[in-house]
């Protein structure tokens, strides 16, 4: 194989293009905090995206090692290069272990204190990590295995905040930002991520909540999403629709009139497209240009979105804006990098 396909192969099973959107938790984390008077710089910023990155190259990495068996029951996850060989299970690992030493490495370079916000900043990214590798390891195994990885990824905005904070002290966003995470990755995993599953999860006695609800995939390719299934997707979005007004009803935080008016118009499509996503009749998967993609990948954005408007207030329009197209210009400028044309697929 030619350097530059290997090259791609990489690109590839790190999902480059996607981690722009994927990796901004410790950010979000820190940022939150400029509403009780804490500023972080861009270095600091930069660094902490770094470790969001690291971490879910990681996580991918070992979820692909670990489900090689499974992805070669899948059309699409079945060109993985783990699957195909491209990449050794020796080398997957190797990166996986590198990857989390560097964190460390960061972390301790560029964050060291001897306070105690410091110590439980390291520890919320250890159990972090613990949860990810038990979820990328054993979580098909476990009924509401997913829960192990969307606490892992919502325990990313508090690293990043108390990784910040020097008395402990967090804001009300902080804990909106944080449930609103948790939330984005458990629609991910249980909802979004069964559903592409559905047609071959059931073959390795999968106890994800999606089998255990009753979805299913016919032989001719329909898809068969009971309303408990459907109820818990669309409870998961009400939530976010609700909870992104908590800190401006509740906690008396100041915004514009425009402002509230842009957040419920997100909430409206995101809670739109998501229902159109749980109301689906054919089974396409959530992977190449399949309408169920692009569904995916529109009230993804929209999704994302509702974090940097609800931050407006604190960090200001302009940088709000930068927070919005961030995983855009970043899938645009890492696309060409995996030798794929853009909007091809998503991920």
């Amino acid at each position: 194989m030619s350097m530059s396909n290997l090259f791609f192969e990489y690109t590839k099973l790190f999902r480059l293009p996607g981690l722009g959107g994927l990796s901004m938790e410790p950010v979000f984390g820190a940022i939150s905090l400029i509403s009780i008077g804490l500023y972080t710089d861009i270095i600091h910023i930069s660094l902490l995206l770094t470790i969001g990155v690291i971490f879910s190259i990681c996580a991918f990495v070992l979820n692909d090692y670990a489900d090689i068996e499974v992805d070669r029951l899948s059309e699409e996850s079945k060109k993985r290069p783990l699957v195909i060989g491209t990449i050794s299970k020796n080398t997957a690992l190797l990166i996986f272990f590198l990857g989390n030493i560097l964190i460390f490495i960061i972390i301790f370079s560029f964050f060291y204190r001897n306070t105690a916000t410091f110590w439980l900043a390291l520890l919320f990214i250890v159990i972090a990590t613990i949860l990810g590798i038990i979820y990328n390891l054993y979580g098909k195994r476990i009924l509401g295995g997913e829960f192990f990885a969307t606490v892992a990824k919502a325990l990313l905005v508090l690293f990043g905040a108390y990784l910040i904070s020097p008395d402990g002290v967090l804001s009300i966003f902080t804990w909106v930002i944080f449930i609103l995470i948790f939330n984005q990755f458990l629609f991910m995993h249980a909802v979004l991520g069964s559903i592409k599953d559905a047609d071959h999860d059931y073959l390795i006695h999968s106890k994800n909540l999606a089998l255990a609800s009753g979805v299913k995939v016919t032989e001719d390719k329909k898809i068969i999403l009971p309303t408990s299934f459907k109820a818990f997707g669309i409870g998961i979005r009400m939530i976010d629709a609700c909870i992104v007004f908590v800190p401006f009803i509740f906690f008396g935080q100041k915004y514009e009139l425009w402002q509230m008016i842009l957040l419920i118009l997100c909430a409206v499509v995101v809670l739109y497209l998501s229902i159109k996503l749980l109301t689906i009749k054919i089974f396409e998967g959530l992977e190449g240009a399949s309408q169920t993609m692009r569904l995916f990948a529109v009230q993804g954005v929209v999704r994302f979105s509702l974090l940097p408007v609800m931050l407006i207030p604190v960090i200001g329009f302009f940088y709000a804006f930068i927070l919005i197209i961030f995983p855009m210009l970043w899938y645009i400028l890492a696309m060409p990098l995996t030798g794929k044309k853009l909007f091809k697929n998503l991920m």
